[in-house]
């Protein structure tokens, strides 16, 4: 049975941390998020942690491979894998990112960027519609972070992704540090897109940390999820709670992994703010 996911924070699900979560005594944490294609074996290990984690926690699954914005189309194979974790893990949400990363059959590891034009538009609608067909589920796009602005990209992010929901039906998962990291790098106000994506649409929101690179002029902030949040970003997180109202939010940290108590206390600060604004 598919277990919904609450509006309250929670952690992803590392392997430093599996035991802490699997066999704690008391549920540690309101829900985990899961990496997709760390769990596409039909047995072993893997899959018996997350058996494990599942019987007491409600899972979210976030792709990493799906390649949203090949316009070559999506890999058949890959979806049916997809398919046949969902099917098993029933996750209570879903999502992947607005982003390529497949050409010719090869993985690149990286998710690459897109200019915002009609034509990606088009070629993102057809995919989402595929892939939300194929899995047989809703799917939440996740906004990318991004460093540098292309020569052609007329549409403002917001925009472009609220087409893509008008388009597809499709869900966001509003990712507010990769707002920040963006809107620094790039320019543009994060105020101003909070204010102009499509509320109703936001299913998840992450949050993490980033680092820095270079002062001055070459100042680049990169989306590292190696340190705890910002203060700037938990102010932008504040400013979309008041306007979108509590939301599943994730702390994500993938490297220099922090003893889980950390994490926790990140997801307790997201709770409290969450509640401030209720």
């Amino acid at each position: 049975m598919t277990e919904a996911i609450p509006p309250a924070a929670g952690i992803g699900l590392r392997h430093p941390h599996d035991a802490a979560l699997a066999r704690a005594g008391a549920q540690v944490t309101p829900w985990v998020e899961v990496h997709a294609e760390n769990f596409l074996c039909d047995g072993g290990p893997r899959r018996a942690m997350l058996a494990a984690v599942r019987e007491r926690y409600p899972v979210s699954c976030h792709g990493v491979g799906l390649s949203l914005g090949s316009a070559e189309g999506l890999d058949p194979a890959h979806l049916k894998r997809l398919r046949h974790l969902f099917d098993w893990v029933r996750p209570g949400l879903i999502s992947e990112h607005l982003s390529w990363s497949v050409s010719g059959g090869v993985y690149l590891n990286d998710l690459l960027p897109l200019p915002y034009t009609d034509e990606c538009a088009g070629v993102l609608a057809r995919n989402i519609a595929e892939a939300q067909n194929a899995l047989g589920r809703r799917i939440l796009v996740e906004n990318p972070s991004r460093y540098l602005n292309f020569s052609d990209s007329p549409m403002p992010e917001a925009a472009f992704l609220a087409r893509l929901v008008k388009d597809t039906g499709c869900g966001l998962l509003l990712d507010v540090n990769n707002i920040y990291v963006s809107c620094v790098n790039t320019g543009g106000s994060a105020a101003d897109y909070i204010r102009e994506i499509p509320a109703e649409a936001v299913g998840e929101i992450h949050l993490a940390g980033h680092s820095i690179d270079g002062d001055g002029a070459a100042r680049v902030l990169i989306d590292t999820h190696s340190t705890r949040v910002c203060d700037e970003v938990w102010d932008l997180y504040r400013a979309a709670i008041a306007r979108l109202g509590a939301r599943p939010t994730l702390i994500e940290w993938d490297r220099d992994l922090p003893e889980i108590e950390l994490l926790l206390d990140e997801a307790r600060r997201a709770d409290q703010i969450m509640a401030e604004a209720a």
